[in-house]
């Protein structure tokens, strides 16, 4: 068996909310399963609710290897997913983001709100100031992030993204995504 230092593994960002429509937790069921079959690891923020759950849980029940990176003070708010096969628990938020970003082959961004959105903008920065070379892929469950893309669009027309709008990748399914980032 491959041990975890040897394992490619995909960060993933998300919401640790459901969401309006019940194609994000299926999208995020969907990523952790198709990870865990294809021998990939799951690296995620380590909570038990919402898309971070479902992502989670998928990967598991698929015999998926999980590991969950969380800051103390969501563990002491009874957030942490204790059926991961490991659970980091870090002193502050930008410790946890530094250990998945060094633990992590690829990014991946499903729905989210304000968190997953500074996560996202913060591994693509890091990307264009050559701090890593990992791919980074959106998921664009259902449109959610279709106004968003727009925005970048709009952007790089205006010549702020500096010609790195494409290092955003953009996928709809997980299979997809695994191809842009080179994993399938």
């Amino acid at each position: 068996m491959e041990s975890s230092t040897t394992r490619k593994s995909v960060a993933v960002y998300c919401a640790s909310a459901e969401g309006a429509r019940p194609e994000y937790r299926a999208a995020a069921e969907e990523l952790g399963r198709t990870l865990a079959e294809r021998g990939l690891g799951l690296i995620y923020g380590g909570g038990k609710a919402g898309l971070m759950g479902a992502v989670a849980d998928g990967a598991l029940a698929a015999g998926g290897h999980v590991v969950g990176v969380i800051p103390h003070v969501l563990v002491d708010l009874e957030v942490a997913h204790e059926g991961v096969s490991e659970l980091h628990v870090t002193s502050t938020m930008h410790t946890r983001k530094a250990l998945m970003a060094e633990k992590a082959d690829a990014f991946f961004i499903l729905p989210g709100g304000y968190g997953t959105f500074e996560e996202m903008f913060e591994v693509l920065a890091w990307q264009t100031l050559k701090i890593h070379s990992k791919p980074v892929v959106l998921l664009n469950i259902a449109g959610f992030y279709d106004t968003m893309l727009e925005f970048l669009d709009v952007c790089d027309r205006q010549g702020m993204l500096r010609g790195n709008r494409g290092i955003l990748l953009v996928a709809q399914t997980a299979d997809e995504a695994l191809r842009l980032a080179g994993l399938g």
